[in-house]
């Protein structure tokens, strides 16, 4: 059955058109009948197949990217989105992570400086007052898109010089003998902030999730302060669990 005629056997009732119109599409890339990043046809070709105006077509897929099952790459069109899921009880940094699902991790940074750790930052590391620190601030992207908003700090005694870290942090750290083997990660849900929203390109208040990890070598020394806001519509996080 053409997606003109499931659009056709579903505009009994009262529901909208084009919620209709998102929920066939949505069925259908659930079923994988469209799969992860397929190209959907323009707006202009579903409304000619469907005999819909452009307007349904693009409140329907509007509605899919807010949920998101679909995701726009400018000038390139409209794409069925990756979600990931992490294993909550796996350390992998963000580039080996990805890599290992068939997805490009990429980068945008924003900084990378030296500064003095904060007093937050010498009593969560145990730092002596005056310690300098390396901070890494960058946009993460998987396949080209905005996925997370991170700020990255490691004292300037486990990575020495910042601009040896050009793609994968832990890669670095693996070079220099300083890799985490062990980590805490925190995860709370909350609402994006105008400069998170600017960066993950999604809108004001969308919601995301904040992760705090605190990644430790092999005799408990912590070496990693990363936080970041992940968008919650693309990420997830997965909870083996077992009878006790």
């Amino acid at each position: 059955m053409t997606l003109r005629h499931e659009l056709l056997d579903a505009r009994s009732g009262t529901t909208p058109i084009y919620v209709r119109l998102a929920a066939i599409l949505r069925e259908k890339v659930q079923k994988g009948e469209f799969c992860v990043g397929d190209a959907l046809p323009s707006e202009r070709d579903m409304a000619e197949r469907m005999a819909v105006s452009r307007v349904t077509v693009r409140k329907a897929m509007d509605l899919l990217m807010r949920e998101g099952v679909l995701s726009r790459k400018q000038g390139s069109g409209t794409y069925v989105a990756p979600r990931i899921e992490q294993p909550s009880s796996m350390l992998a940094g963000f580039t080996e992570d990805l890599r290992r699902r068939g997805l490009a991790a990429g980068s945008v940074w924003l900084d990378k400086t030296t500064d003095m750790a904060s007093p937050d930052e010498v009593i969560a590391f145990g730092l002596a007052v005056n310690t300098r620190v390396k901070r890494f601030r960058r946009i993460r992207t998987a396949n080209g898109e905005p996925l997370a908003l991170e700020h990255a700090v490691v004292p300037e005694l486990y990575l020495p010089d910042h601009e040896q870290v050009i793609d994968s942090l832990y890669a670095t750290l693996s070079a220099l003998g300083t890799k985490p083997v062990t980590g805490l990660q925190r995860v709370t849900a909350s609402l994006a902030t105008e400069d998170e929203a600017y960066h993950l390109g999604v809108p004001g208040g969308a919601a995301v999730l904040r992760i705090e990890r605190r990644g430790y070598l092999a005799d408990g020394t912590m070496v990693e302060l990363t936080r970041s806001a992940y968008r919650g519509d693309r990420y997830d996080f997965v909870s083996e669990l077992r009878e006790i």
